[in-house]
Formats: C-alpha cells, sequence, structure tokens
C-alpha cells in the first residue's frame, strides 16, 4: 500500500461546497481507499492505497465527490515524498516560513506567465514561483495581502491549493504514522 495526501480544493468555505468531513470519509472508503483520515475542514486527506498512479487516484476521488455531493472539487494527490519536498524547497528563513502559505499547482505554470508574475511586487508580500508551489509570504498576514491564491491561479492560468506551514506540518506527520 502507498500512503498519499489528497488536497481538494474550495470545499467548506463561506458556505460553498459543504462537505462533511466524516461524510467524505465514508464515500472514499466506499471507492476502496484504506484508512482515510481528514484534517480540519478544508479538506485534507490521508489515505492509502494499492494504486500507484496519481492521475486516476485523482479522477477516482473527483468522480466520487461528484456523485455524491454533486459538484465539482479539483483535487490534488501528493505523496509524502513530494509533499515533504515542497514544504523543504521554501525559499524563506525560519521565521518567514512559520507564517507562510504554499499554493500548490496543478500543473506546471508556463515560464513566460511566471516571467511576467515575478515582475509584480507589492510592498510586505513575497513569493517564489516553483513548478510545484507558489511560496508566499505576507508580514501582515494572508488576509490583508493584495496577492494570493486566486490572484496566483489567474495570472499562471493554473489551478492551485493554498495550505499554511501548520496545516503543510500536520499533514506530513499524520502521512508519516
Amino acid at each position: 500500500m502507498n500512503t498519499y495526501i489528497a488536497l481538494l480544493r474550495g470545499i467548506n468555505v463561506s458556505g460553498q461546497k459543504k462537505i462533511p468531513m466524516a461524510d467524505l470519509r465514508v464515500v472514499l472508503a466506499e471507492i476502496g481507499l484504506k484508512d482515510v483520515q481528514t484534517y480540519i475542514q478544508s479538506g485534507n486527506v490521508i489515505f492509502e492505497s494499492s494504486q500507484s498512479d496519481k492521475l486516476k487516484l485523482q479522477s477516482k476521488i473527483h468522480n466520487a465527490i461528484k456523485s455524491h455531493f454533486g459538484f465539482e472539487v479539483p483535487i490534488l494527490v501528493k505523496t509524502p515524498l513530494e509533499l515533504q519536498q515542497i514544504f523543504d524547497n521554501s525559499p524563506f528563513p525560519e521565521e518567514s516560513k512559520i507564517n507562510s502559505y504554499f499554493m500548490m499547482l496543478y500543473t506546471i505554470p508556463d515560464k513566460v506567465l511566471v516571467d511576467e508574475v515575478n515582475k509584480i511586487s507589492y510592498p510586505n508580500e513575497e513569493f517564489k514561483i516553483a513548478n510545484s508551489c507558489v511560496y508566499f509570504y505576507s508580514s501582515v498576514g494572508y488576509g490583508k495581502a493584495k496577492l494570493g491564491n486566486n490572484f496566483f491561479e489567474r495570472k499562471l492560468k493554473v489551478t492551485a491549493t493554498a495550505r499554511n506551514y501548520k496545516t503543510m506540518l500536520k499533514l506530513l506527520s499524520l502521512s508519516a504514522e
């Protein structure tokens, strides 16, 4: 069995796309995923599967959610090693890293778009775009930042889902158990 982390984008935010985590665990167990765990309400799932194709897992989870809950949810599946590498590659010093965000990209962004976005600058905000993640730090906090997940999705023309430092640590911990 392989351990995976599924990141669901945009559920249980402002009353939109409500998915109770207990129901989600049942639905995912019914499609054959093993030892399904969820962490907080924002769509973090740790599970085991004998399937080694992450795209097939993403599709399987996506279809189960659409069938059961009646709406589309973008799914990103990562291995614990991939998530650890994303976490470890943060360009920020530790004092900034603990207050940073990881916007995981569903596809590699076009280099031309990355170059254009890299020209953008806002006071108190820093970011670095990698193939699988936009690393983001704002000294005024994420809620007051000009840049954010939706901004990077629009500018890079890719789907992304953001997790903070604390959530990343917890997902890594849960997936190592």
